[in-house]
């Protein structure tokens, strides 16, 4: 098992995040075939993630970078948002692995340290067609709450998937 560590993103580290945010936004592409979603512009970039330097000025966010072998592995954003409408004391608002380190462990300990020190009502919607995460999330969330883990599935304006609800203590 690769040594996994998170590290929370400093202010200077955005324009890492900002990249890694093009591959996480390119991995989705394969699910938005035939959508509106998911076009480059005419720089050969996708549109920025619109809330990136929210994780920086509001209290209720954080952003990480997720490494391992002291190398970036992908990242993790936390933040209180519920899809559900319901009360949610932390939800992950995304996560990204580099697809050389998925199915070796290294996203399971990022999701377990992301996690586990943040006893409280979680949350964590998976969009439809992203079937590989749902089973991961499932999997992650079964392991660390205390209970049964809830799953609802919406399909409105505001979010089109299953969401995940469970307790840590």
């Amino acid at each position: 098992m690769p040594t996994v560590a998170l590290e929370r993103a400093r202010s200077d580290q955005r324009e890492t995040l900002a990249n890694l945010f093009q591959l996480y936004t390119y991995d989705f592409t394969e699910q938005w075939v035939g959508l509106e979603r998911g076009e480059v512009g005419e720089d050969g970039r996708f549109e920025a993630y619109p809330h990136l330097d929210s994780y920086w000025t509001e209290p209720d966010r954080r952003a990480y970078l997720i490494r391992t072998e002291g190398r970036i592995a992908g990242f993790v954003l936390i933040n209180a948002f519920s899809h559900s409408g319901r009360p949610v004391d932390f939800a992950v608002s995304e996560f990204f692995v580099l697809r050389k380190h998925r199915r070796s462990g290294v996203g399971r300990a990022a999701a377990r340290a992301a996690i586990a020190p943040r006893p409280g009502q979680w949350e964590v919607a998976v969009a439809r067609r992203n079937r590989e995460a749902l089973s991961f999330w499932r999997t992650v969330a079964a392991d660390l709450c205390d209970g049964p883990v809830e799953e609802l599935d919406l399909d409105n304006d505001d979010w089109n998937g299953p969401i995940l609800r469970f307790r840590v203590t």
